[in-house]
This record gives C-alpha cells, structure tokens and sequence, in this order.
C-alpha cells in the first residue's frame, strides 16, 4: 500500500526518467534506457551498550544508457533539474560516438517487457526514531551478554530502516517503478575460556519492522554460536560426510549463480559450459526461482532491464535447465533472455524432509562446517579449497568444536554428493535452503 507522498516522489521520478529518454531520442539515437535509484535510511550501532555511531543516508541518481548502431555511451547525474539530466544525455551520447561497435549491444527485445506489475508487498514504511533503532541494538547487546559469564566482550550491534525507489523505462515505451523497505538487526560478541577468545554473530533481516526477530532473540543466538565455538581444536586429516550449515549451503549455490550466468559463460570461465540439460545433482534435488513471492527479500516483477520475471525451474530433478542471461549474454551465446539482468529472484531448494539436528545424527561420524574461509574456489574448473570451521560429530553426537582445518573437493562433485537437504530453510537471502549434508569431502587437518 504505497502512500500519497510516495506517489507523488514515483510521479516525479518517472517524469525525469521520460523527459531523459525524449531527449535521447530527439537526439537521433537508435535506442536509450534510463533508471533511477533513490534511498533513504538509518543505521545505528552500538558497542556495549553505548552508542556508537548514527549515520543518516539519503542518495540517487539517474544513469543513463544509450545506443548508437551498436556503440554504446553511459553517464549519470545525481542532479534531476531538466538541465542537468539533457546535459547528462549529451554526455553518453558523445561516449558513445566514441566507442566502438559491438552487434550484441542494445535494449532486451521488446516483446520481453513486462506488462504486469502485481503489489509484491515490498514497501511497509514505518517512521522509526535514531531512539528506537538504538534501544534494539542495545537490547541484543544486554541479552547476548547475559547468556553466560564467558561472554566477556560485544563487538557492537546495528539497526538499519530503509526505504527506496526504483524507477525504470527505455526507449520501447516500457515505464515503471516501485517502492521498497528493508530492516536489519544484527549483534556479535566474543566470548573467552582458557585464554581462548572466539566470536560470532546473528542477525535478522525483513521487509517490515515487525517481522524482525526479537533483540532477545538475535542476541541469545549470537551468544549460543560464540560459546559453541569456544575450546576449537584441529582434526586429522581425513575424508567424512560433511554438513553445511544453511548460510554455508547458500554460498555454495552462489557458486552455483556465477557458473551459469550469462557473462562467465560467454567468457568460457564457468566449469558449467555447455551444461543445459546435464544432470549436474542428484536425481531428487531441484531449485525453483519465484520472482512474485509476496514480501520475498529478492522479489521483483522485471529485471533491471525491464524484463518480465517468472517462475521457471533452474534445476528439475538434479537437471539444469537455464541459464541465467542478460540482453547482452543472450545474443552472445545465440539464446533467448531469461530476465536475469541484476540478479536472481528467489530461488527455493527442495528438501528431503529431515530438520537439521535430524541430519547430524543421519551423517552419523562427520563435520558440520559453519564457517568458510578465503577465495580457493577456481570457477573455471570447480575447484574448492576453503578453510573452514564448525564440530565435529561422532554417532550423530557433536563432540566438540573444529577450527583451523581445510576443506576440498571440486564442485560438479560436490553437487552430485548432495544427499540431503533440511526442511527448516534460511529465509535471509535471495537463496532459500536448509543446511547441506555431503556424502564427503577432504578435510585437511593435522
């Protein structure tokens, strides 16, 4: 439900964006796109209960991109009096006389726009006070440091409330934008035994401020994940069955997103080339992309080039059946645009119906990772090398925490060991999973 102010800014915003694109075309070019980006928002953080920093942040700017027979010219203003944004349209047009030509340049396809524009709950302003944010911070503080005298220390908290606008058009007539909200909650502490200090964190992330979870909350798992950290210790090297925790299982299908994106493929630095249609999982693993989920943190009804979303299968029954590909990458590779300019949308793995604690007593003796470490991933040929930290686990039983060791593999063999994924889903990010269990991997230790 979009307010009267709102409305008006939207208004606004789309008459600069309209007056940029006439302008470009009175200027003779064969095709013009322009988006405007505008946020506002609050941040505070705290460390041990006093505050730290408030920081109040409102920006935006229209970039525009424009075409010349293939050349292509791009500039931006943060400036939208009439002058300024014809001045920053005669900049990318004289860019682009100056760039050279390239066949695949150029607007998505016309007939991709979206025409469709359903209200995916995305905007729930709420006026919230530098007061307000600070006492949640402080709130996750007081809780996290009263779970247990070996939380010795805060390494702060931070709340944020966020609202922004997006508007898009191009020169095929296509306009639009919408509002959105976002609010955070997170809090870290340390904790220390035996000289041994260690730290973690928690945090909580939503479109509306009420659904948050509690500081209590945020601050009492905080504190949990740090204590079971404390008294880590090295294993031998070994090969067992692995468990990634659910914000460990969505980096992993991050690497899944760059290998079969548009611009690793079309650069043939993906070791999933010429993959459509190859079972890359197991026969019962599937990942479906929802663009319109109500509310979803990475809901949208067109890419950043006004391309209608929708929902398609990315992975069917261990298959992989798209690729994720722009304008650009589309025409590179000779295949048809899947909306995918900005990003994914959603994606939601299937599950084979344990929760997680059932799964560490299915992997029976094995290692639950909840921390990787470092860049040893080599997207050319899906090798993985990583440092790593988490428990060990014996009989289904965790014994105690692991840190300093390595874990390794190559990932077309990590995605095909996949042998169960928990039912109880981390909603936090556009990649929706519970964690991961691994039939194996090397783990380099002592």
């Amino acid at each position: 439900m979009t307010t009267p102010s709102i409305d008006i800014e939207l208004d606004s915003l789309k008459d600069a964006v309209s007056m940029a694109l006439e302008y470009a075309k009175q200027l003779g070019t064969s095709g013009a796109e322009v988006a405007i980006s505008k946020q506002q928002g609050l941040s505070v953080s705290t460390r041990m209960k006093e505050v730290e920093t408030v920081e109040f942040n409102k920006d935006g700017a229209l970039g525009i991109t424009l075409f010349r027979d293939g050349c292509k010219g791009s500039s931006s203003t943060s400036d939208l009096s009439p002058e300024a944004i014809r001045e920053a349209v005669k900049a990318a047009d004289g860019i682009a006389k100056f760039t050279s030509s390239d066949p695949y340049n150029g607007l998505a396809e016309a007939e991709l726009m979206a025409k469709e524009f359903p209200d995916l709950g995305l905007y729930h302003p709420q006026e919230v006070t530098p007061e307000e944010l600070i006492e949640l911070a402080a709130r996750a503080e007081e809780a996290a440091l009263d779970v247990d005298s070996r939380i010795t220390n805060s390494d702060g908290a931070s709340a944020n409330a966020h609202t922004g606008i997006k508007v898009y058009g191009n020169s095929h007539g296509f306009l639009n934008g919408y509002s959105s909200s976002r609010y955070s909650l997170s809090c870290v502490v340390i904790g220390e035994t035996d000289g041994n200090m260690q730290r973690d964190y928690d945090y909580t992330i939503a479109r509306k401020l009420s659904e948050l979870l509690s500081p209590e909350e945020v601050g009492r798992k905080a504190s949990e994940k740090t204590l079971g950290r404390l008294g880590g210790r090295k294993i031998a090297t070994t090969q067992l069955p692995v468990l990634l925790a659910p914000e460990i299982a969505t980096g992993l299908m991050g690497h899944l997103v760059g290998a079969i994106s548009g611009g690793s493929l079309y650069r043939k630095s993906s070791f999933l080339l010429d993959s459509i249609d190859t079972k890359i999982f197991p026969d019962w693993f599937s990942i479906e992309e929802q663009p319109l989920i109500v509310g979803g943190l990475a809901s949208a009804s067109y890419d950043s080039e006004g391309v209608a979303t929708q929902d398609r299968a990315i992975i069917q029954d261990g298959v992989l059946s798209t690729y994720l590909l722009t304008s650009y990458s589309a025409r590179k590779l000779g295949l048809k645009n899947t909306g995918h300019a900005g990003g994914i949308y959603n994606w939601t793995l299937s599950h084979t119906g344990q929760t997680f604690d059932e799964l560490v007593k299915e992997m029976g003796t094995g290692l639950i990772v909840t921390e990787v470490m470092g860049q040893g991933v080599n997207a050319v040929t899906g090798d993985y090398s990583r440092g790593a930290a988490g428990f060990y686990v014996e009989n289904g039983v965790i014994l105690y925490p692991v840190e300093e060791i390595t874990i390794a593999g190559n990932l077309k063999d990590m995605f095909q060991n996949i042998v169960a994924v928990s039912k109880d889903r981390d909603l936090r990010s556009s990649i929706r999973t519970g964690g991961m269990l691994l039939s194996d991997m090397k783990i380099a230790g002592n």
